[in-house]
């Protein structure tokens, strides 16, 4: 009895300075922020004033706006990401050799290229050179790269779609290759065609992958700041100012800090929700697979 509550002590003692640390580098500001949202915080001034910055930010358009292009982005990035992911996957996963691992690499390496970079990249890609292409073509399609709202807004998905794809394949890999050899012959043998093969035997043992997938490039998705700020900063006019940046600027340019924390907590809630709904739908969706 007593070896077991020296035990359970030595636990707690080990355990203590990650709680310590994360109550105070999470939770604590966390409640911080909270309470933030409900004062007209500027940063060096701060006073309560209720319900009012919640009130406000439901007639703000701007910040309508950016929650509009955050959900639209988020949706055909995710179904893309995971579309292009899997089908690299399977594409790895078909060839044999020292080919397959070039592929490997090759697909994943454009996740390793921080956001700020990345943007930059991009930014010098559709305007420098789309503007190449097009004026030795006359192709009107490269033309005005990011100076539109809907360029801008495709330009995003494209990047954030190219970046994701090849980390979500390496997932999609890990469940693919599990597969045994001897399943997939039996198959064949069987006189299964590729598509009776792909959706009887490797869609559903990649289901619980689609889980994490999901997970994985919905919060991604919808937190992007680095890459909207390097890309197209917002513009033109606002008009592809996303959640994470349209927070930032009302805490860091209009310096209404009080503002920026109710849009937050707004932020937080809205991603909690559609977390936990994906979640329940794609764990559903394995259980019925």
């Amino acid at each position: 009895m007593n070896h077991y509550k020296h035990m359970k002590k030595t636990y707690w003692l080990f355990l203590a300075p990650v709680l310590i640390i994360l109550f105070l580098v999470i939770v604590l500001p966390f409640i911080y922020g909270i309470y933030t949202s409900f004062t007209n915080s500027n940063g060096l001034t701060m006073s309560f004033i209720g319900l009012t910055n919640y009130k406000e930010l439901f007639n703000d358009q701007r910040f309508l706006e950016s929650m509009n292009i955050t959900f639209w982005f988020s949706i055909f990035s995710v179904i893309l990401v995971n579309v292009i992911g899997l089908g690299l996957g399977l594409l790895v996963t078909t060839i044999q050799g020292k080919f397959a691992t070039f592929l490997r690499t090759t697909f994943f390496v454009p996740n390793l290229i921080g956001g700020v970079i990345l943007g930059f990249i991009w930014q010098f890609i559709f305007i420098q050179a789309f503007s190449a292409i097009g004026s030795t073509t006359g192709i009107p399609f490269f033309d005005n790269w990011l100076a539109t709202s809907v360029s801008g807004f495709w330009a995003l998905v494209i990047v954030f779609v190219w970046q994701m794809s090849g980390y979500v394949m390496l997932i999609y890999i890990s469940f693919l290759t599990s597969i045994s050899q001897t399943v997939l012959d039996s198959a064949k043998m069987d006189g299964a065609n590729a598509w009776q093969m792909f959706w009887y035997i490797k869609f559903p043992t990649v289901a619980p992958a689609f889980t994490i997938s999901l997970f994985l490039t919905l919060t991604n998705a919808f937190r992007l700041y680095d890459l909207n700020l390097t890309l197209t900063n917002g513009g033109p006019f606002g008009s592809t100012e996303m959640l994470a940046m349209n927070i930032y600027n009302t805490a860091f340019q209009e310096y209404s800090q009080g503002y920026a924390q109710a849009k937050g907590v707004i932020f937080f809630i809205i991603v909690t929700i559609v977390t936990v709904i994906q979640l329940n739908l794609t764990r559903k969706r394995e259980m019925d697979i």
